[in-house]
């Protein structure tokens, strides 16, 4: 593990210095880690693997290991000990799956068989369908949010840069946004980067670009309040701890959800957290859909009609107050499910 983390850092160019700055340890704590001397928690092992870039399941292993290793040495009785708590590691396993409802894991099931089908069809993919499925996109997102441009109204400013009399120059700023921050999700998916704090900032930047620019990018440093809810966000001072847990909880859980649930976790933990003046809810979704794209699957599109951003609001809000997140994970799977069969519909014609 030494030797991974010293290579990784001198081909990222950092100085032990400027690591342990980023870490916020001292210099002398890294020193130790590559030389051996010391072990980093479970929670700076985290830490090194998003900022070093180093494959979280290779350094996780690698800590793990090396934990083992110290604890049990050379006891004759090591390697029976390893067998029978690989058992009660696979118990454990199963029993933490088994958390998800009969309901909730019937449509992951249904999910599962229709990703199948769409990697049959990946071949016939069109830039046009895409292209058609994104503005759709980005009409939905910013009616949930309380944006008036129509669909045609949404395309007519993407696609042709005209200004639409009557709405406000606010509203063709979060169609064009919103727009660039799909391209720039499906950027990340292609370069398969790992959700870590640059992009998700990132991702807000674009959002609130022309809009907010002092905000744009940057966490709150006021308390909020959501209009139309009961739930109270945390305090701003909390909530750049509460956005490194938010990146610890992916980086331990994304090898081990499934998808479709992960997608819908790290939506509803942004969420909550309510990091950013605005623009919480597109860049949640955002998030989330990078998510989904990065294992294979479709944008999963929320409509903005009264009755859906009715539901999901609530379903959010139960989510928050009443820490009960089924419905919530099950109105995402069925909204995921429906993108599918309407994706595979149209690409299979």
């Amino acid at each position: 593990m030494k030797t991974l983390l010293k290579t990784a850092r001198e081909q990222k160019g950092f100085k032990t210095r400027e690591l342990a700055q980023m870490m916020g340890i001292d210099q002398a704590l890294v020193s130790k880690f590559e030389s051996g001397n010391r072990k980093p928690t479970k929670d700076q092992v985290i830490k090194l693997s998003t900022i070093l870039e180093i494959s979280y399941e290779t350094l996780m292993v690698a800590w793990l290991k090396e934990k083992i290793l110290y604890e049990i040495g050379d006891d004759e009785l090591a390697l029976k000990a390893l067998k029978e708590a690989e058992e009660e590691i696979k118990d454990l396993r199963s029993a933490t799956n088994n958390i998800i409802s009969k309901e909730l894991q019937q449509v992951l099931d249904e999910i599962d068989i229709l990703k199948k089908k769409l990697d049959q069809f990946r071949q016939f993919d069109s830039y046009r369908i895409a292209q058609a499925l994104e503005l759709e996109y980005t009409f939905e997102s910013n009616r949930i949010e309380g944006n008036t441009l129509t669909l045609r109204e949404t395309d007519l400013v993407i696609n042709e840069g005209l200004t639409i009399s009557g709405k406000s120059m606010r509203e063709h700023l979060e169609a064009i946004n919103h727009h660039e921050a799909i391209a720039y999700i499906k950027h990340l998916m292609e370069k398969n980067t790992s959700l870590n704090e640059r992009e998700v900032l990132s991702i807000h930047n674009l959002i609130l670009r022309g809009i907010q620019p002092e905000d744009a990018g940057r966490y709150r440093k006021v308390q909020v309040m959501i209009k139309g809810s009961s739930y109270m966000p945390p305090q701003p001072y909390m909530v750049p701890k509460n956005m490194e847990d938010f990146y610890i909880w992916y980086e331990t859980h994304k090898n081990n959800l499934h998808p479709i649930v992960l997608a819908a976790e790290m939506h509803e933990r942004l969420v909550t957290i309510h990091p950013f003046i605005d623009g919480n809810g597109r860049t949640s979704r955002l998030v989330m859909n990078l998510i989904l794209l990065q294992h294979g699957y479709v944008i999963a599109n929320i409509k903005g009609d009264y009755d859906n951003r009715m539901r999901y609001y609530q379903l959010l809000e139960i989510a928050q107050t009443q820490n009960n997140k089924e419905n919530f994970l099950l109105f995402i799977a069925q909204i995921e499910k429906e993108s599918l069969e309407r994706y595979i519909g149209i690409i299979a014609q």
